[in-house]
């Protein structure tokens, strides 16, 4: 069945219905890599992300550490990511580092 709605790494839909309360992170980037503070909740599927400026990103636990060679994620751009899943270990944290200029990356936590 086809959907507009995001999936997991088993390409089953994950509803993504609102923003959770309390689970705004704003991650200041530059060229030290830098990490959400505060673990992703238990229960996060889905994270929503906007940069203001070109960033590399990385997924992990409490030691990820974004380089240049991780995943590009080019500015003004709102993106959708599956954190977790069933039948997946969950992430609970997303390193940035700037690609040339500083800026925000800003993540928000859906149920």
């Amino acid at each position: 069945m086809s959907t507009v709605l995001p999936t997991d790494v088993n390409d089953n839909p994950i509803p993504a219905v609102r923003f959770k309360d309390g689970a705004a992170h704003a991650i200041t980037t530059s060229g030290t890599s830098a990490k959400n503070s505060t673990a992703f909740a238990d229960g996060t599927r889905i994270i929503s992300i906007f940069a203001t400026e070109d960033v590399y990103i990385k997924f992990g636990g409490s030691s990820a550490t974004a380089t240049t060679s991780d995943h590009f994620f080019p500015k003004n751009i709102y993106y959708d990511v599956a954190i977790g899943g069933d039948a997946t270990k969950q992430y609970t944290h997303i390193a940035a580092l700037q690609v040339s200029t500083a800026g925000t990356l800003y993540v928000s936590e859906k149920e």
